[in-house]
């Protein structure tokens, strides 16, 4: 039985744990402190990534994806944000996204983003695909498997791994071959 904590996960380290039905809970939790700091300001607060897909083995950090009208107009958010507990890291590798997390052991990951981006509706399109076709979610758990499995120390190395068929998915998502 695996006895480790429903959330958090070392700086560098991946480690895959069996999907917990604690983490929506402490998803809705997250959401119900942003919402109450940040409702004037956001259009949509979502649980993105696999540990909102139901039985997909995944890293133990809650990623939330936050929707909002216009990125420069989201500034004011940022120090707001941050008096929760989390780290503003800028965009982080993707044009137009306030990046945030929170956490060590890394318990939470936050993207702001517009609601009009690729960016925000491939987060849901994906994880809406994956809920809806058993078949690709298991090839997906499949490859975090194997993936974690070639990189338990290399965190770029194993995002790297998946974008490929997290890029597919997608296109599925959107009706694209």
């Amino acid at each position: 039985m695996d006895k480790s904590p429903p959330i958090g996960l070392e700086k560098g380290v991946v480690r895959l744990t069996p999907y917990q039905d604690e983490w929506k809970r402490l998803f809705e939790r997250e959401k119900d402190a942003l919402q109450a700091v940040l409702g004037g300001y956001i259009l949509d607060i979502q649980h993105v990534g696999s540990t909102a897909i139901p039985g997909m083995p995944s890293k133990p950090i809650i990623d939330i994806a936050i929707a909002v009208d216009d990125f420069d107009e989201a500034n004011v958010c940022i120090p707001l944000v941050v008096e929760l507990g989390y780290e503003y890291r800028g965009e982080y590798g993707i044009p137009r996204r306030h990046y945030f997390v929170r956490g060590e052991p890394r318990l939470f990951h936050l993207h702001v983003m517009e609601v009009t981006s690729p960016n925000w509706q491939d987060l849901l399109l994906f994880c809406d695909y994956l809920r809806g076709h058993p078949e690709a979610a298991g090839k997906y758990a499949a490859l975090k498997q194997r993936l974690a499995e070639m990189y338990p120390a290399e965190r770029e190395a194993y995002l790297e791994g998946k974008t490929e068929f997290i890029q597919r998915v997608a296109r599925l998502a959107r009706g694209e071959t």
